[in-house]
């Protein structure tokens, strides 16, 4: 049976690549990737990032970054879905986000290490951090709140949560995606794994070099059909299905078959109801380290064939980590809305071992379903599936919001 009743009335997205949704797809239309050096804080680290550089003044939430980026998507992904006032509805937030919620108290650490002690206001402002209450208590939602801290695959899980809540009838509408900020902890510990490119970042090219950094928020408003016609409104596209898994083979590197890869996507097909052949494309994790796309473009061409159409798009947002999962899902909607995804910018010569060649160009794209992947370490996988409505005869919800 096929899973139509979680419906995606509202996207946002803030990243290197754009202040929202119509800048980010401009940048993808003309490959245009806004990476440089770090500005936001001093290091001796030379690695080429994506960040963004204006928050506006109204989101903007003094030492907490991770929370002005949150804000910024929810507020356009709110007015996307035409939700002004939350008050009639039981809205749950969940969100994904790895630094927000352990790695940005350096005032803190540095203080404790130095002297023995810290200021209990850094601890105060860690403990008001939380993603998913902060932006809970800001539009005084009345539902659940979570915050995912589950790596990379953060944002995924979280729009996966989230899910689980509008089909067991916990709230009827969901902010659901993930935020992180780009930070001195996260650039220093990948830099320390060897993993990080002193060039921008080539997806599932023969001669990638490691990932690039970066930061954003992407973020879905996921709702019930009853809640859409409360409301008046309609939507396009629907969240399907979710599926998560751990292969537990190491700390940082995925299982050399991809054998938790491949389990969260048959989940997540499983999930829709739906078959591989039915998959138009994947935007895939993709973070241009040799061991991920190696396993990553594998299982995909075992699971979808070697003419799939595939992209990695952390090549105009750098890995922004616990954001990953929610910009990749925005990206995923909004390609299959548009009917088109970008360039797999980076990517220029094939490594003969990957079967698959991502897209080359600007490419059209006519099917009904996509799928969004995640890898995280420990082990972690979780991949989503999104569906367009069919506008054929006897399918109603058809109209965009």
């Amino acid at each position: 049976m096929r899973n139509n009743s979680v419906f995606i009335t509202g996207l946002g997205a803030v990243s290197a690549a754009g202040s929202d949704v119509a800048e980010t797809l401009n940048s993808f239309r003309h490959g245009k990737r806004n990476a440089g050096q770090v500005t936001l804080f001093d290091t001796p680290l030379k690695y080429p990032v994506f960040e963004v550089k204006r928050v506006p003044d109204e989101f903007f939430w003094d030492g907490q970054r991770t929370l002005s980026l949150a804000l910024c998507a929810v507020h356009e992904a709110l007015k996307k879905a035409r939700l002004d006032d939350l008050s009639e509805f039981r809205v749950g937030v969940c969100l994904g986000t790895t630094v927000a919620s352990q790695l940005n108290d350096l005032e803190f650490y540095t203080s404790y290490r130095n002297t023995g002690s810290a200021p209990i206001a850094a601890a105060d402002r860690y403990l008001k951090g939380n993603p998913a209450e902060f932006i809970s208590r800001k539009l005084i939602a009345k539902g659940p709140s979570l915050t995912v801290v589950n790596a990379c695959s953060s944002g995924t899980d979280a729009i996966g949560v989230a899910l689980s809540w509008l089909n067991n009838g916990l709230c009827d509408i969901a902010i659901a995606g993930g935020a992180d900020e780009l930070n001195r902890i996260p650039l220093c510990g990948f830099a320390s794994l060897g993993i990080m490119s002193m060039e921008l970042c080539a997806p599932f090219d023969r001669d990638r070099k490691g990932l690039n950094l970066g930061e954003g928020a992407g973020i879905l408003v996921l709702e019930t059909k009853n809640s859409m016609i409360k409301r008046g409104v309609t939507s396009d596209l629907y969240l399907a299905g979710y599926g998560s898994s751990s292969d537990a083979y190491h700390l940082t590197a995925p299982h050399p078959e991809g054998i938790g890869l491949k389990t969260s996507i048959n989940k997540a097909l499983n999930d829709s109801g739906i078959a591989p052949h039915e998959i138009s494309f994947v935007n895939a994790h993709g973070t241009a380290t040799h061991d991920n796309d190696l396993v990553e473009g594998n299982v995909l061409a075992s699971l979808f064939g070697k003419d799939l159409k595939m992209l990695s798009t952390k090549g105009f947002t750098g890995h922004t980590l616990g954001a990953a999962g929610g910009l990749e899902a925005v990206f995923t909607a909004a390609g299959l809305r548009e009917g088109w995804i970008p360039a797999s910018v980076g990517f220029i010569n094939k490594d003969d071992a990957i079967p698959l060649i991502p897209v080359r160009e600007k490419t059209n794209i006519a099917g009904r379903y996509a799928v969004s992947t995640s890898l995280a370490f420990g082990g972690n996988n979780a991949a989503i599936v999104i569906g367009k409505v069919w506008r054929g005869k006897g399918v109603c919800c058809s109209l965009t919001t």
